[in-house]
């Protein structure tokens, strides 16, 4: 088995539970993405077990116990990852996150459940190779609580493709449920894994104060904060994204829950383009959850200076006594740096805000503190109040 020894004092931090050892923080390398490595001191003790990655990750860590890193493994963390998800109280809810990488001790390696179906993504060379254990160790896991069929998602963005890996071909348009909710996705080429489950808490925080409101879901990909607004008794939704398609799904999934169709409208357009001209009543809601503006390091002081510019315009539109819930998904960006973006764009705009309430990614979205990155999802509540 290949052995890294360590070039930096690396044993706190690793047990603390970060999962990544950095390329740089070893001496040398000899092997390749998906090997079993173990890690040592560099007096030749012990320190960790994983596999190796490509890029500037070196190895993603899965064991601080000198034991072998094998299926039993893989399957005893399966085991526990499903064991929380029977414990989580989910509500009426058939759309939920089975494993989630990092937070659940298997590196690399995220699954999705959508009613009788899973979604599995894996990042990284390391957990790819693993690709084949994984789909035949999770059937009788998956089986056992009601799931016939697994896909793979692979790459991202333009090049992201999807295969079956055993079960039947999911059907276009997918109907699941979020505690009740009834949503339309699509696991085929729908963003993500089908849709955004992380915003299961941000949905049902709508939900609960919409009544009687009118409510603007700007990013509003396939309706889900549109229809919680709806079922949560707004008077008035309007959906903005710059994608048709996933606006057919929001439409579709509002008249599919028993919602008015002249309670809700749909715009095709850019977010930026249609908050410089929007006219009309001003909604006392607004819902921003952007994409990754800052999907690399070296992108943060522009994504910055776009989230400062987004809540300006958001905060402005509001009256007095208007709701903001704005979001990033970057794991680029902390959340006093977006906390920071928040008050300088109240402050540009001379504006006075309550906070309402801050959180992050539910229970089926377990974090590792140490892993600074898995607090990726930030959402803040807040109240223009002058």
């Amino acid at each position: 088995m290949t052995r890294l020894v360590l070039r930096k004092p690396l044993e706190r931090h690793l047990q603390a539970g970060h999962p990544w050892i950095y390329r740089d923080a070893v001496q040398s390398i000899d092997g390749q993405p998906g090997e079993a490595a173990t890690v040592v001191d560099r007096q030749g003790r012990f320190i960790a077990r994983g596999l190796l990655e490509e890029g500037p990750i070196a190895l993603r860590v899965f064991t601080l116990v000198d034991e072998p890193l094998d299926e039993k493994l893989f399957a005893r963390r399966l085991d526990r990852a499903l064991e929380l998800r029977e414990r989580l109280e989910l509500g009426e809810s058939n759309s939920y996150r089975l494993v989630h990488g990092e937070g659940d001790r298997l590196p690399g390696i995220v699954v999705d459940r959508y009613a009788d179906f899973a979604m599995m993504r894996l990042d990284g060379a390391a957990a790819s190779a693993h690709a084949e254990v994984f789909a035949r160790l999770l059937r009788p896991r998956l089986e056992a609580v009601g799931v016939s069929s697994l896909l793979l998602k692979t790459g991202r963005r333009g090049d992201a493709s999807t295969r079956l890996l055993w079960g039947e071909q999911p059907p276009e348009r997918l109907v699941v449920l979020e505690r009740g909710m009834r949503l339309h996705v699509s696991l085929m080429h729908g963003q993500k894994t089908g849709m955004f489950l992380d915003h299961r808490e941000s949905r049902r925080r709508v939900r609960g104060l919409s009544r009687g409101l009118r409510v603007l879901n700007l990013y509003g990909y396939n309706g889900g904060f549109s229809i919680a607004a709806g079922l949560g008794g707004a008077l008035h939704v309007t959906t903005v994204d710059v994608a048709k398609p996933a606006l057919d799904f929001a439409e579709s999934a509002w008249l599919d829950n028993g919602l008015p169709s002249d309670r809700h409208e749909a715009i095709a357009a850019d977010v930026g383009d249609y908050l410089k001209e929007a006219s009309g009543p001003r909604p006392d809601v607004i819902i921003a959850d952007p994409p990754n503006f800052a999907p690399r390091e070296t992108a943060v002081a522009d994504a910055l200076g776009a989230y400062q510019r987004l809540h300006r315009a958001c905060l402005t539109r509001l009256p007095p006594g208007g709701i903001y819930l704005a979001a990033s998904c970057s794991s680029h960006i902390d959340g006093s740096a977006f906390d920071a973006s928040l008050r300088e764009a109240a402050a540009d705009a001379r504006l006075i805000v309550q906070r309402l309430g801050s959180w992050g990614a539910p229970a089926d979205h377990p974090r590792i503190d140490a892993l600074v990155q898995s607090h990726y999802l930030k959402v803040r509540l807040l109240r223009r109040i002058a």
